[in-house]
C-alpha cells in the first residue's frame, strides 16, 4: 500500500514513504516533500518501506534536495531500500543526495 506521511520533530520533518513510488503517486511524494520544505529547516525523506522508485519518484527526491539547497535547508534520504539504492547507485545519485542510516544522523546533515 502506497502511504506518504510527515511527522515534524521541531524544525525538522521526516516525510516517510512507503510502497512503490511511481507516476500514480509520484506527485503527492513531490508535494510532500516541498510543503515540509517550506515550513522547516530540515527534512529527512525515510524509503525504508519504499519497495519500488520509477524515474517519477526519484525526480520528486531530487526536487527537494534541490529546493533545500537552494533555500539554505538540510535535506536527506533516510533509512535507504534495497530497491531504492540500487535505482540511486544506477543514476549515480548515491553520490550527490546525503544518505543517513537514521533520523538523528539526518537532522546532523
Amino acid at each position: 500500500m502506497n502511504e506518504v506521511t510527515s511527522e515534524e520533530q521541531g524544525d525538522f520533518t521526516v516525510v516517510r514513504l512507503s510502497g512503490e513510488v511511481d507516476l500514480s503517486w509520484s506527485q503527492q511524494v513531490r508535494q510532500a516533500i516541498l510543503d515540509a520544505l517550506e515550513r522547516e529547516a530540515g527534512v529527512g525523506v525515510e524509503l525504508s518501506a519504499v519497495s519500488y522508485i520509477d524515474s517519477s519518484g526519484i525526480a520528486a527526491l531530487v526536487e527537494g534536495f534541490q529546493n533545500a539547497r537552494q533555500n539554505g535547508r538540510r535535506f536527506a534520504l533516510v533509512a535507504v531500500s534495497q530497491a531504492v539504492m540500487a535505482v540511486l547507485e544506477l543514476a549515480r545519485l548515491d553520490r550527490v543526495f546525503p544518505i543517513v542510516a537514521d533520523v538523528e544522523a539526518a537532522r546532523a546533515v
